[in-house]
């Protein structure tokens, strides 16, 4: 079995490159840098044509797309639990992960490069603007769902087991210190970041990927 994952730093892809260390398989990381434009070069574009991350390539077949990524790795690694196995649970656990990938990331897309959506320097601004504001917002609603958890007992958002939950949280709260979110208001969630950083797998990402948790600045 070959297993290659193609990231980049601090993106999206860090939610399965954390599944992919966790389940102690071999696996190739290979990085792609987007601030580069190493997404539009013509092999890479041979491999996704989106030219986006993650992709995962299993022997010679190529899966695109966060959601399915993680979820195929869950079927590949049932014995760790990434997420709940059947039921109301696992329905509310894709609920979850669909909504941080098409909810709170697109958001974050608007703060971080308005210039996707008008070429207007002005409209920039006020695209910018706004979704600073709404990311905030569903800061909070994350928080609340890790409190929800916390209230069930559970040690993870997806039940017991670490899994994709947990690391698209650390990635979309990181995001947050950019998007001039303050860790301060948030503690509840910025706590259960805190120590999902320090969960061996997670804490290994973050060093090959030598990211940096905290990019508040006041």
């Amino acid at each position: 079995m070959s297993l290659t994952l193609y990231f980049s730093p601090g993106a999206c892809s860090f939610v399965p490159h954390t599944l992919l260390e966790a389940s102690g398989a071999a696996f190739e990381p290979k990085m792609v840098k987007l601030h580069k434009g190493e997404q539009r070069e013509a092999a890479y574009q041979a491999i996704n044509p989106r030219g986006q991350v993650p992709v995962l390539v299993e022997d010679g077949t190529v899966i695109t797309q966060i959601a399915a990524i993680c979820s195929h790795l869950d079927e590949k690694f049932p014995e760790l639990g990434f997420l709940p196995k059947s039921g109301v649970a696992r329905a509310k656990a894709l609920d979850t992960l669909m909504w941080m990938n098409n909810t709170v990331h697109p958001t974050f897309t608007h703060v971080f490069m308005p210039n996707k959506f008008s070429h207007s320097a002005e409209v920039q601004a006020d695209i910018k603007a706004h979704a600073q504001d709404s990311y905030a917002q569903l800061m909070l609603e994350l928080q609340d769902l890790v409190q929800a958890a916390h209230n069930k007992g559970h040690a993870w958002l997806g039940g017991e087991h670490f899994g994709p939950l947990d690391a698209y949280a650390l990635t979309l709260t990181r995001w947050g210190t950019m998007a001039g979110v303050n860790p301060a208001n948030i503690p509840v969630l910025w706590s259960f970041v805190e120590r999902v950083a320090q969960h061996p797998p997670v804490a290994a990402v973050i060093e090959r990927e030598r990211l940096q948790l905290n990019l508040f600045k006041s």
